[in-house]
């Protein structure tokens, strides 16, 4: 069978990226004259952690006979000879020599070879052992964590991880994999020539930075995350990615508590008939039990099997995340905890579409009823190239026009729009709970998206599951935003199963949470613009509540359906 051929599209934070620190090795440390790592009661400890190194020259080893399992040798007639045998003073035979002699394989290890795992050697430039990213805690010098793209993942997992079948190459034998550095978690600050480049890319790699062109979470006081407008940078090179026509899927990798939002914008910005399966881990690579290669590997396992197709070509499935053998819808996913198994499907009606057995066998149970991908009605292809906002000018609202897409159809980082979440518990207003004054904080952000210049809307988590909110003055407050052109959408707080209430001036959330109202309010601004503002937001006339009416109805409907 020939080989699928795969996207690996690298983003942000990716914990499934990274690695627990290169601690230089006891093995160094004594050669060194440096004061070894001990256990935590004091002794020395036993072993020193192995980490993925490449050979700089062949070598040969000479490995025991019989000591890759206990049990081997209660079997020994059923195995063939070794190679020969190490004698007490360390010399090879093929003969044994006398009874204390060790029958060996012989093993030629070379370069070519690929990753083994050994000590890690490596101090610093001052001599002192490497303890963890920085070079010293809390400093800003630091090494980095995070791969600069999926390919040392992808091989790391080929080479040394091992199927239920004792066999390797779980990925490289079934797909070919191109690696895309999206928004990557890792970059090379000082450049890379076009030959060193192990993504798919032209020319040589400038001097990247921190927090505008990779992103990462550690060391933890250095950590950036990326900011709204690589969305845009985002969606239009996955977009472009996947209409390329190479592919058969594509693979995306994130940090796990961003990748459920980033999977539900795929499902509503990507056009494409091709799965998308994202993976996230919550245990660094090699870190004990990480469970980030298993989930990249099920990922290629349901792409191969096509049971996401839907007879005619399509996608019945949408974007999907893929966790712990579970294939979760994106508009459900959630995480709720930091550990492997801490994904739940949210909104109480289903949103784990199937598995993979615990044979390694993909089954899809069941499918999504709303649209998505190359059906959503706010993908990047059904978008406008113009749309009208609203702006506060003076006492008044003036419009203005605001592009979403360039002439290649590529989406514009100005056009990701200002949206921003509202929540509350009860008992927030005072005695008199009709003075603005109480509520200068919402107020003030009211006002000041509306500033901007810029496409705005506000999602309110209000009660469960009606999505109201807690006080009738910040009620009143969000409507007078909506007659000033800046949607609302009305969600319940947390994970609500039940779906919000009906309200022909702000947009009902169904049971979708904050996070995921918030994309979707965003990728219906950019389809619809604002809503039509009145001349005097606080006093609105007959005709312009019917205008404001039959545009929140356009966003209800696209909220109805995705």
């Amino acid at each position: 069978m020939s080989k699928i051929r795969i996207a690996h599209l690298a983003g942000p934070t990716a914990t499934i990226q990274n690695t627990p620190p290169l601690v230089t090795s006891n093995k160094a440390r004594l050669r060194d004259g440096i004061t070894p790592l001990v256990a935590e009661d004091g002794s020395a400890l036993a072993f020193d952690p192995l980490r993925a190194q490449r050979l700089a020259a062949p070598v040969t080893v000479y490995v025991e006979q019989f000591s890759a399992h206990p049990l081997e040798a209660d079997v020994a007639e059923l195995y063939g000879p070794p190679d020969g045998y190490i004698g007490p003073d360390g010399a090879f035979s093929t003969e044994r020599r006398t009874g204390d002699d060790k029958p060996v394989y012989k093993i030629e290890l070379s370069p070519e070879d690929g990753l083994y795992p050994l000590p890690y050697m490596a101090v610093q430039r001052d001599g002192s052992p490497w303890e963890e990213e920085t070079t010293a805690p809390g400093g800003t010098t630091a090494r980095q964590g995070f791969f600069p793209d999926g390919s040392r993942s992808f091989e790391e997992i080929d080479r040394l991880s091992v199927g239920a079948d004792g066999k390797a190459n779980l990925i490289g034998g079934r797909a070919q994999v191109d690696f895309y550095r999206v928004a990557p978690p890792g970059g090379f600050t000082k450049g890379l020539a076009a030959a060193g480049r192990a993504d798919t890319g032209e020319g040589d790699l400038p001097a990247e930075r921190l927090g505008w062109d990779f992103f990462a979470y550690k060391p933890h006081h250095l950590a950036k995350a990326p900011p709204r407008p690589v969305l845009a940078k985002i969606t239009n090179d996955v977009q472009s990615i996947l209409s390329s026509g190479g592919y058969d899927g594509a693979i995306w990798t994130q940090g796990s508590p961003q990748i459920e939002e980033t999977a539900y914008w795929f499902n509503l910005l990507i056009d494409t008939q091709l799965p998308i399966a994202c993976n996230a881990a919550q245990r660094p690579q090699g870190q004990i039990s990480n469970d980030g290669p298993a989930n990249i590997v099920d990922s290629v396992t349901y792409i191969a099997s096509r049971i996401w197709e839907d007879g005619r070509g399509g996608n019945r499935a949408g974007t999907v995340v893929i966790q712990e053998q579970q294939f979760f819808a994106a508009r459900e996913v959630a995480k709720v905890d930091a550990r492997p198994g801490g994904y739940v499907a949210t909104g109480g009606h289903g949103g784990i579409l199937g598995q993979l057995t615990h044979t390694g066998a993909p089954y899809l149970m069941y499918v999504p009823a709303y649209r998505h991908t190359a059906d959503s009605a706010v993908n990047i292809t059904r978008l406008p190239q113009m749309v009208t906002a609203t702006q506060l000018a003076g006492d008044g609202v003036e419009r203005i026009e605001v592009a979403i897409k360039d002439d290649q159809g590529r989406l514009l980082p100005g056009a990701i729009p200002l949206v921003s979440i509202v929540k509350d518990g009860g008992y927030v207003a005072d005695m008199f709970g009709d003075d603005p004054a109480a509520e200068a904080d919402l107020g003030f952000l009211i006002r000041h998206r509306l500033e901007s210049g810029r496409l705005c809307g506000f999602v309110i988590e209000g009660l469960v599951p009606y999505g109201s909110a807690t006080s009738e003055l910040r009620a009143a407050m969000l409507r007078r935003a909506s007659f000033s052109g800046a949607p609302v959408a009305r969600v319940g707080r947390g994970y609500p199963e039940g779906f919000a209430d009906p309200d022909p001036l702000t947009v009902a959330g169904l049971n979708l949470t904050s996070t995921k109202a918030r994309l979707l309010l965003m990728a219906c601004l950019m389809k619809f613009g604002s809503l039509p503002a009145a001349a005097d937001p606080s006093q609105p006339t007959p005709n312009e509540v019917v205008a404001l009416k039959a545009a929140v109805a356009a966003y209800q409907h696209v909220f109805d359906t995705h």
